[in-house]
């Protein structure tokens, strides 16, 4: 089996030790990526749909540096402080997902790192 792993200064720097993703027999797994700038290196907090839309932002840079894209993904976790606002992180993720409809589970979860209000993580198939 081969493994390679991920890394793009598009994306932000894993918070703790492990890799933005791994491609691992023809799949992308990528670590949950929160609604952080790349840039400031600070979570952008204004609502939980920037929060969405920077996280899902983050994604697409992740599997770029895979030569993936959305289109590629198969399945999709969501982790949300607040499941009350479900239809709101939908709305952006349809958006952004741009008619892909992967697998997916959401989880209401007591807290994220660095006071985060949603956390998405995906899997991509290269093959």
């Amino acid at each position: 089996m081969s493994i390679s792993r991920l890394y793009t200064a598009a994306a932000p720097e894993p918070v703790g030790p492990y890799s933005q993703a791994i491609i691992a027999n023809g799949f992308i797994f990528t670590a949950g990526q929160l609604g952080i700038d790349p840039g400031t290196k600070k979570l952008v907090a204004d609502s939980v749909e920037t929060e969405t839309r920077q996280a899902l932002e983050n994604l697409r840079h992740v599997l770029a540096a895979g030569n993936a894209g959305f289109a590629d993904v198969v399945s999709t976790n969501i982790y949300l402080t607040d499941l009350s606002v479900w239809k709101n992180v939908n709305q952006v993720y349809e958006l952004m997902l741009d008619g892909n409809k992967p697998a997916r589970t959401t989880v209401g979860v007591a807290a994220l790192p660095m006071g985060g209000r949603v956390e998405i993580s995906m899997i991509a198939a290269v093959l």
